[in-house]
């Protein structure tokens, strides 16, 4: 259930760009890529866990220990079903100027990635040129065309939309204790994720907030 904040100007003009940019005909050169963040918490068991027989469930003790925290970017192209999931120990700027680093490399010919993300302050150009220098940072942020959703608007957000999926098949009740356990379950589902090109069906448009929200263009 979301909570959508008072729609005033700028949240109509943010959510408008935003809605538009999804509602572009697919464009292999002009990819429309999400991308957010899940912090995770890691967890220890204290008890072996007691393994499943046959005519027996399996067990666990109520009791964890808490092992650290970690992060999780989630990002996604979804009309093409393309996915790319990292885990990082935090989410600072500098590990975000990673993230686009990354995600640039991934689409090496295109004209420019169309990048919907939430207003966090470190989504900026600044992350990019603190990190890699000012004549690197400018030129990857260069290769992206950032559309931002308006402050409390991280529904709009097809990344969020992502995350539920990684939190639910990837994680789900499970307590993983360390962060090279959490990568690689994340890379599993991830590959597996590409492999069945799992594509998000976005059906809310810029129509559609017009007459939920009952303003004019």
């Amino acid at each position: 259930m979301w909570c959508v904040a008072e729609i005033d100007d700028e949240y109509k003009e943010k959510m408008e760009d935003v809605l538009a940019t999804y509602e572009k005909p697919y464009n292999p050169m002009e990819p429309v890529v999400c991308i957010d963040e899940r912090p995770l918490v890691l967890h220890a068991e204290v008890q072996e866990p007691i393994a499943p027989k046959p005519g027996k469930i399996g067990r666990r003790d109520g009791e964890y220990k808490r092992n650290g925290t970690a992060n999780a970017f989630c990002v996604v192209e979804p009309k093409a079903g393309r996915h790319l999931t990292k885990i990082t120990k935090n989410r600072k700027a500098w590990q975000f100027a990673r993230m686009i680093e990354e995600i640039v490399h991934s689409y090496t010919r295109v004209r420019t990635i169309h990048l919907v993300m939430d207003n966090l302050n470190t989504h900026k150009e600044k992350s990019l040129t603190d990190y890699f220098g000012e004549r690197q940072g400018k030129k990857l942020w260069t290769k992206i065309t950032p559309h931002y959703t308006p402050k409390h608007g991280s529904w709009l957000n097809q990344a969020e939309i992502e995350i539920s999926m990684f939190s639910r098949q990837c994680l789900g009740k499970s307590r993983i204790c360390d962060l090279q356990t959490m990568k690689r379950r994340a890379h599993a589902w991830t590959k597996r994720m590409n492999r069945d090109e799992v594509k998000i069906n976005w059906t809310f448009t810029r129509k559609k907030a017009r007459e939920k929200f009952n303003y004019k263009s």
